[in-house]
């Protein structure tokens, strides 16, 4: 069989795997980035909502839906509190797809419907459409999600994960805020309400040790946002996935990298992972151009700059879950204050 030989492999394109591979094809690399999707982007397992730092990206690839201004957060007595919160809801489909563009424009050769089947530190099979292919890479990036089959190869365990079930839903009037609902209802995670134009992205996440029906939880939601308005009944979609809550996990292994939610930088309170996902992706295509290029340290400061700047949130986000956890399913799950120690929204999320 032929061996296919490149520079850099990227298991995955998401964000973390496309701006990956645009960064290191345009900087001259022969890049291969695989994705077992038919589709980039589809389907789509998130509530689409991104910060302002990533306004660039969302301008790049058209992706733009609202912009949201603030949060309300619902605590378990009914009292809601407001705070800023800007942002962008994007189509994230949308989204995704332009990244594959621009790393496809640069360069980069995507192949779709192609699965990674394993890695010995030299060669790599894909499974693709046309049969099995060989790749020999100088390089690979891990940008594969929570279930990352590049970290098992690697040798590193599962990721803790939450899941998350949400329905898109018709909203009845224009909406630029994104309501947050904290509840023993969804132990290990929230409930949330994101607008977007004419819809609303309904859904929650929870610990499946406390609470293994998603669905019941989210159909009681889906009544209380009708009773007050805010949506219609008909559900527009469904979808769900997998949020890592683990922390940062190992990032540089022999020839490899992991990046993104591989990677572990999705933070565990809040599950938001793009941004972290396209800097890091960013930053692992730089630092394999750097390390190809004869720069030995390159990988080791992909890490520790990673490290820097994401390892305060997640690691006091990762106390405060665990703190969390021995309260679920009890009486003090129903009090304000311990979900307030609990939510970035208040300053007690943030004291010592």
């Amino acid at each position: 069989m032929r061996v296919q030989d490149c520079d850099l492999l990227i298991i995955g394109i998401g964000p973390a795997g496309a701006a990956a591979a645009e960064v290191a094809a345009k900087a001259g690399l022969r890049v291969i980035a695989v994705d077992k999707r038919r589709e980039i982007g589809v389907p789509v397992q998130c509530a689409e909502f991104v910060p302002m730092p990533l306004l660039r990206q969302v301008q790049e690839t058209a992706s733009r839906i609202q912009e949201v201004t603030g949060m309300r957060t619902f605590l378990p007595s009914g009292v809601a509190e407001r705070s800023d919160f800007p942002g962008i809801m994007i189509d994230r489909a949308r989204f995704d797809q332009g990244l594959a563009h621009l790393a496809e424009a640069a360069g980069a050769s995507l192949w779709r419907q192609a699965q990674f089947r394993s890695w010995d530190g030299e060669l790599a099979q894909v499974q693709t459409q046309e049969g099995m292919k060989i790749v020999r890479p100088g390089f690979l990036v891990g940008a594969d999600g929570p279930h990352s089959d590049v970290a098992r190869m690697l040798g590193l365990p599962p990721q803790r994960i939450v899941f998350t079930r949400q329905y898109t839903v018709p909203l009845r009037q224009a909406y630029f805020d994104t309501d947050i609902f904290l509840s023993d209802a969804f132990p290990g995670g929230y409930g949330w309400l994101f607008p977007r134009g004419a819809v609303a992205n309904l859904g929650l996440g929870a610990d499946r040790r406390f609470e293994d029906n998603l669905k019941k939880p989210l159909d009681t939601l889906h009544r209380q946002m009708q009773e007050r308005g805010m949506v219609g009944a008909e559900i527009l979609g469904r979808t769900g996935g997998a949020i890592p809550v683990g922390g940062i996990r190992p990032m540089v292994h022999p020839r490899a990298l992991l990046t993104g939610d591989a990677a572990g930088l999705t933070h565990p309170i809040t599950g938001a992972g793009i941004p972290a996902a396209v800097i890091s992706g960013m930053a692992a295509g730089q630092a394999v151009v750097a390390y190809l290029a004869g720069q030995e340290d390159a990988l080791a400061e992909y890490e520790e700059d990673m490290r820097d700047q994401f390892a305060p949130a997640i690691d006091r986000a990762i106390q405060r879950r665990l703190a969390l956890e021995k309260v679920w399913r009890r009486p003090a799950a129903q009090k304000d204050r311990v979900m307030r120690g609990g939510w970035i929204a208040f300053a007690e999320y943030f004291a010592a």
